[in-house]
């Protein structure tokens, strides 16, 4: 699969890192932005509040797979949209879902070691679920699928949990849903 990401950094450049590895042709663009028309998939990975900057700058995007993996830290969805994910949508008409919000890239170097495979929510189109789920596994992941975009804000709004447990003491966590006898 051919994957764009834009974003660089920890959660954009972790990723890339997995799905090279995993076979996967990855292209990363920066703060310049560039043309995404050749990617398969593309992963929007930039701070949230920066989200309407970053798209204005790649080309390419129509009817593109996109996954969201920003974060409203401090930030608000643009303007008349009640997530990050579905203003995505909106500017690229294609099949679109919000994933990697909720995981913590600082501990992206103990996947695989884990006992059991840590949980990956994720909220989408339909349409965009073979790819999203594959590139979930792809990066070390077990999928768990929270319902369609309109879950989205919801799902946006639970890293605030997340972040407290952080805080709280147990520091950067995975976490695992899954039905009982998969325990």
């Amino acid at each position: 699969m051919k994957i764009a990401t834009i974003g660089r950094g920890n959660i954009g450049g972790g990723l890339g890192d997995f799905w090279e590895k995993a076979g996967h042709d990855v292209t990363r663009l920066g703060k310049e932005g560039g043309d995404v028309s050749d990617a398969d998939v593309v992963l929007v990975a930039v701070p949230g509040g920066a989200i309407a900057d970053a798209l204005d700058k790649v080309t390419g995007l129509d009817g593109k797979t996109v996954i969201d993996a920003t974060n409203l830290i401090g930030a608000e969805p643009p303007n008349g949209f009640g997530s990050n994910a579905e203003y995505v949508k909106s500017k690229t008409g294609g099949p679109t879902a919000k994933s990697f919000n909720l995981n913590f890239a600082a501990i992206y170097d103990r996947l695989g070691r884990t006992k059991t495979r840590p949980s990956n929510i994720w909220t989408g189109d339909e349409e965009a679920r073979a790819a999203v789920e594959q590139l979930i596994r792809d990066a070390g992941y077990e999928p768990v699928y929270a319902g369609g975009l309109d879950n989205a804000r919801m799902q946006e709004q639970s890293l605030a949990l997340l972040f407290s447990i952080n805080q709280a003491g147990a520091g950067a966590v995975f976490y695992r849903i899954a039905p009982p006898d998969e325990f």
